[in-house]
């Protein structure tokens, strides 16, 4: 059963993945009086279960590193598979700038959600399961003067939402600060006008998990490995159980061609990834094959005067980099840090949310540059060949392993990778000029880029 809701609170946070758990935790943690709505049950199916190491010192931070462990896959490197001769480059994490973290972890996204939204419930959050966000309002004052959730700057004081239990019940909340965790649901954004598809690439994912792969033998067994092929890019993610989770991340033309049930087209892709296939030619499906389309986008906006985006509520890239979860988590404790700047340090607000907003957008920055370029001859083959001249290796691999937030020195060398990427594109302009149409034509959206799994 339901508990009966607050009518008020501090901050309500709406989702119950990574981003909305964590921020709810350490808002709880501080003394807010934080609700989380979620619209699912704990533990339910996601997708995204590589994680970074940069993640490891947040899980410290949460007080779940002992049950994260328990869970997890160790994951000490990732390796790059060429398409066309089954080439291999390994990426230990070991090698990164800051040694300080050496691995990662794969994980259940079923069984790591659950650990984190029930850490939030234990610091002392109001977790709703069964309970989806349907409409909010936004007030310019607290007598409750209503500003449309028009997208305009309003400088709001308070929120209202409205919500349905699973019973068909409709519940409200009005709070002081709202955190839009929502994933790929993407609340606010819709609401606000302001969700934009990513003009710079475009993809869709079709995934699912087998068992019976073969895997690697020793610690390069929780090895991540990442497949090219003419249509985009496959990972392979072994997990603890025994199970693999197998993806590609393809073009919207490679969906919209599909004209076979689901799991058979699924099969046909990894078909034409013989390295991939050959390392599942004795696995055997171990569900159902799912689907998703319109797969990179970003919010216009990051926060506004009470409400904050985080994760992928915010903005959705590739994932060829697992870097999903360290957004988030990161997001979510810029979004706790400014909350509390805005509640107790008033005049530092408009400060705060310029810092947040700053934090948000230096993520998908930084990745971006590498992923619109990794199907590239040029970026294929620097990093199946990498060097480490002027230590870019190194701070590729600090990229890699999601050490972009810290302190660490890597801006300088991986300008310098950049600068010789570009001399090598220029020296095989040919070369490039083809690839950079073909990959404008790859992006280019299909009629329909939502594909169901019929």
């Amino acid at each position: 059963m339901v508990p009966t809701a607050p009518s008020c609170c501090d901050v309500l946070v709406i989702g119950g993945g990574p981003a909305g758990s964590t921020a709810a935790a350490i808002l709880a943690e501080r003394g807010f009086k934080v609700v989380l709505l979620e619209k699912a049950r704990h533990p339910r199916f996601h997708i995204g279960e590589s994680l970074l190491p940069a993640n490891l010192p947040l899980f410290e931070r949460l007080g779940v590193a002992s049950q994260i462990r328990a869970i997890g896959m160790e994951k000490w490197a990732a390796e790059f598979v060429s398409p066309s001769d089954g080439r291999r480059q390994e990426f230990k994490f070991a090698g990164c700038w800051d040694k300080s973290m050496p691995f990662a972890y794969h994980v259940r996204r079923s069984e790591f959600d659950e650990i984190l939204i029930r850490r939030a419930a234990a610091l002392g959050a109001q977790v709703i399961e069964g309970c989806r966000a349907k409409d909010v309002e936004f007030f310019a004052d607290t007598s409750g003067a209503r500003a449309e959730a028009s997208g305009a700057r309003v400088e709001a004081s308070g929120a209202r939402v409205e919500a349905s239990l699973e019973d068909g019940s409709i519940c409200s909340w009005q709070a002081r600060y709202l955190i839009d965790a929502s994933g790929r649901d993407t609340f606010l954004g819709n609401r606000l006008h302001s969700k934009r598809r990513n003009t710079k690439h475009n993809s869709a994912a079709i995934y699912a998990h087998f068992t019976g792969a073969r895997r690697h033998t020793g610690q390069r067994e929780g090895n991540i490995s990442l497949f090219w092929f003419e249509h985009g890019w496959f990972w392979f993610i072994p997990l603890a159980d025994g199970t693999t989770s197998v993806g590609a991340v393809v073009w919207p033309h490679c969906m919209k061609a599909r004209n076979t049930p689901v799991r058979e087209f699924f099969l046909g892709l990894i078909a034409l990834c013989p390295p991939l296939a050959e390392s599942l030619a004795a696995a055997s499906l171990a569900g159902e094959v799912h689907a998703t389309g319109n797969y990179s986008y970003a919010c216009e906006r990051t926060c506004g005067g009470n409400y904050f985006l985080i994760g992928d509520a915010y903005a959705f890239i590739d994932p060829v980099f697992s870097s999903g979860v360290m957004f988030a988590m990161q997001n979510a404790v810029a979004a706790a840090e400014a909350i509390e700047t805005c509640c107790r340090k008033p005049a530092r607000a408009a400060a705060a949310r310029r810092k947040f907003d700053r934090v948000m957008r230096h993520g998908p920055r930084q990745y971006s540059w590498f992923i619109y370029r990794m199907t590239n001859p040029t970026m294929r083959e620097m990093f199946l060949g990498p060097r480490n001249i002027l230590r870019m290796q190194e701070a590729l691999l600090s990229l890699l392993a999601g050490d972009i937030y810290g302190r660490t020195p890597i801006w300088a060398s991986l300008r310098m990778l950049k600068a010789l990427y570009y001399l090598i594109s220029l020296a095989h302009w040919r070369r490039t000029f083809q690839s950079v149409r073909r990959h404008r034509s790859d992006i280019r959206p299909a009629e329909s880029e939502q594909m169901t799994g019929s």
